[in-house]
């Protein structure tokens, strides 16, 4: 039975993803692209501005720049519309399908386990959570850059340290939520909360301090409105996916826990008769 239940619970979960992704798609598409737009427009000016120079730079050696002067155009294999509407809708989705899965098996974890919260009130409660372990803290170290930005003979590390702010936030998450549990027999439900969450904040600035800042995130001379820009609408997308999903799958997860229980209680209720 608890297999089962688990297992629909994904499916929800995943369903629950999705739909939050079709929501998510709509505010990257409407809010996050022109910031994008903007980002590759100052890209391209700078390019167009440093091919010039490199022009004027060959126009002294005989004609240079008229033979071999001006660099061949890179084909790109996806063109900018479709990049933004169909990649972003697919990555969007995708992204919104597999942590909808995985949010719906931290829900089944803590279900029961973290106070005596209702379904709908655990949902709320795990969409909250992994917005701000999974987005917002690593945000916060490492805020989000428009493409193309950034020195990107340093992008691979960069990665590499925002993935590693994620592991350590979820971590450091799981781990509060150990520690609260372990301290409410002592200290009542309110306290061991507190305490909990100002160890996970105290760590987590820890981590703030030794972990290094990506210095080279953004060139010299961006635009720091566009930046801004950028930023809040990334922030505004992952917002709008996590509470719609918290919504959506609160209501799925709901339905279907209130029917495995009236089942069960039906099943136990035609059993009686026959065990007395």
């Amino acid at each position: 039975m608890y297999a089962s239940t688990v297992r629909g619970l994904l499916v929800r979960g995943m369903l629950a993803g999705l739909i939050a992704g079709l929501f998510a798609f709509a505010v990257a598409y409407v809010v996050g692209e022109p910031p994008v737009r903007g980002s590759i427009a100052v890209e391209e000016a700078a390019a167009a501005q440093d091919a010039a120079g490199a022009a004027s730079g060959h126009a002294g050696h005989g004609g240079d720049a008229a033979s071999g002067g001006a660099a061949e155009e890179e084909e790109e294999l996806v063109s900018r519309p479709v990049q933004s509407t169909v990649g972003l809708a697919t990555g969007v989705l995708v992204y919104g399908v597999a942590l909808g899965g995985i949010a719906s098996l931290a829900f089944s974890f803590v279900l029961g386990r973290v106070g005596g919260f209702s379904p709908r009130a655990t949902a709320a409660l795990t969409g909250a959570g992994a917005f701000a372990l999974v987005y917002l803290v690593p945000f916060l170290k490492y805020p989000a850059t428009p493409p193309a930005v950034g020195n990107p003979d340093t992008i691979g590390q960069r990665t590499t340290l925002f993935f590693l702010m994620i592991l350590l936030s979820v971590l450091l998450g799981v781990g509060a939520i150990i520690l609260g549990r372990r301290l409410a027999p002592r200290l009542g439900n309110w306290n061991a909360t507190l305490a909990a969450a100002g160890g996970f904040i105290a760590a987590t600035a820890l981590a703030f301090v030794f972990l290094p800042d990506n210095s080279d995130a953004v060139q010299p001379g961006f635009p720091a409105a566009l930046l801004w820009e950028f930023r809040v609408a990334s922030l505004a997308v992952q917002l709008v996916l996590w509470a719609v999903f918290a919504v959506v799958f609160g209501v799925l997860a709901q339905r279907l826990l209130d029917a495995r229980t009236d089942g069960a209680e039906a099943t136990a209720r035609q059993q009686a008769p026959a065990l007395g």
